[in-house]
């Protein structure tokens, strides 16, 4: 599979923008992919705010999982599984990425954060 990579800023329009790409890009139905795609795109609005610059890409591992990356510019990497009540209204995102996902994680560079995901 050739690589997606999309440059883009955090914002909401963006989200479905990125998970038709997503989608397009796969060519399959792949809506644990897109749903992976909306949390990491919405935590960055979320945690970092509007239009904060961010860059996507899906690629596929050598086992055959796709895995996707969203790197933004903030160094650091302070993702808790948190683990909400019923009458919360936020806090699933990366319950729903750890259930998803076969495995994920945070890479740290000097110039900013990857969280990735192998799905």
């Amino acid at each position: 599979m050739t690589p997606l990579v999309l440059e883009l800023p955090a914002l909401p329009k963006a989200v479905p923008e990125a998970r038709h790409a997503v989608r397009e890009h796969l060519g399959i139905p792949c809506p644990d992919v897109q749903l992976c795609v909306s949390e990491l795109l919405t935590n960055v609005i979320t945690h970092l705010g509007e239009g904060t610059p961010v860059t996507l890409r899906l690629t596929r591992t050598p086992a055959g999982a796709v895995r996707l990356e969203v790197t933004d510019p903030d160094v650091h990497a302070w993702l808790v599984l948190r683990h909400p009540s019923g009458d919360d209204e936020t806090g699933r995102g990366l319950l729903l990425l750890d259930a998803l996902a076969l495995r994920w994680g945070v890479e740290q560079a000097s110039g900013g954060k990857t969280i990735w995901c192998e799905i």
